[in-house]
């Protein structure tokens, strides 16, 4: 019998628990010649602003040992143009779309969800709470869980879609801020965004970035990310969806057994575009061979020592 693969995410239903990260999968459009993008669990657009953003100047991205660091600055044609230019052709190939959203105020935050929720062919929001939050000094909504609790209580004033909140990992209680973003209409927990680094050009004796620091992702990340969607579950009443470091279909089921309900598979789109597509059929073959029926019996099943 063929393994049940689909999942609900709080009323989000997905074909398979595998999505592709955001701002590692561009709007998706630029990947289908690798792959058929209908058949992920969900494509997980890059940051969509109320406006316009060019980004950061270069150089925003260096190699690290096993990942990368970037800073790229939010790049993207904003919610309007991507509404009207790279959502009808994704609905054509048969995407299932989560818009990642982000502002540098709440109002911001809330205006870009109110237009996609009118927009066709959008599945779902991702909050991106890593962000500055202008009017409060700098201090980022995703390390304060009272800001993080207005941004998400904002968004879910502002569309009936499904939200997806995602956390970053440079706190000290990742548990407060998931309770934070639940106690405040979060229907979805996604976990771990990039982790604060920095690498130095020693000739040059210069940071390598032209913004000094950036966000590490890939591999080096992922015990983090694995135990931090492992204490997420000890506190969660929705579900989590674990992001960091994911190459393989072992590394996805790492993040499943220690309690996501889903992944997405970020930086090593980079170097492999299909690697997603090898995923999903990596979970069916594991669940074939351990006679698993339905993916959700591997969710949080972790044996005791």
């Amino acid at each position: 019998m063929k393994p049940d693969m689909r999942v609900d995410l709080g009323g989000l239903k997905l074909k398979n628990p595998v999505m592709t990260a955001s701002g590692t999968f561009g709007y998706g459009l630029e990947f289908g010649y690798y792959m058929d993008i209908s058949k992920l669990g969900a494509v997980i657009v890059k940051g969509l602003s109320l406006k316009p953003r060019e980004g950061n100047p270069p150089p925003r991205t260096v190699e690290t040992p096993c990942g990368m660091l970037n800073s790229i600055g939010l790049q993207n044609v904003g919610v309007d143009e991507f509404i009207k230019e790279k959502l009808p052709p994704l609905m054509k190939l048969k995407a299932t779309v989560i818009a990642n959203i982000f502002g540098e105020t709440i109002s911001e935050y809330e205006e870009v969800a109110r237009r996609l929720d009118c927009a066709e062919g959008v599945s779902a929001i991702e909050i991106n709470i890593s962000c500055p939050n202008v009017k409060k000094g700098g201090i980022l909504f995703g390390t304060d869980p009272r800001e993080a609790g207005r941004v998400v209580k904002a968004v879910r004033g502002a569309t009936k879609l499904h939200i997806m909140t995602k956390l970053s990992p440079n706190v000290t209680d990742i548990k407060a801020m998931v309770r934070a973003v639940e106690e405040a209409g979060t229907d979805s927990v996604s976990l771990i965004n990039t982790i604060t680094g920095m690498a130095i050009d020693v000739e040059k004796r210069r940071p390598v970035l032209a913004t000094v620091t950036g966000g590490l992702s890939g591999p080096a990340i992922r015990p983090i990310a694995v135990r931090m969607v492992w204490e997420a579950r000890s506190v969660s009443r929705v579900p989590l969806i674990g992001i960091g470091g994911i190459v393989t279909a072992a590394d996805a089921l790492q993040f499943m057994i220690a309690g996501a309900a889903a992944v997405q598979v970020g930086t090593v789109n980079f170097l492999d575009p299909g690697s997603s597509g090898r995923v999903i059929e990596g979970i069916e073959d594991y669940m074939k061979r351990h006679g698993i029926r339905s993916v959700k019996n591997i969710v949080g099943r972790m044996r005791p020592d």
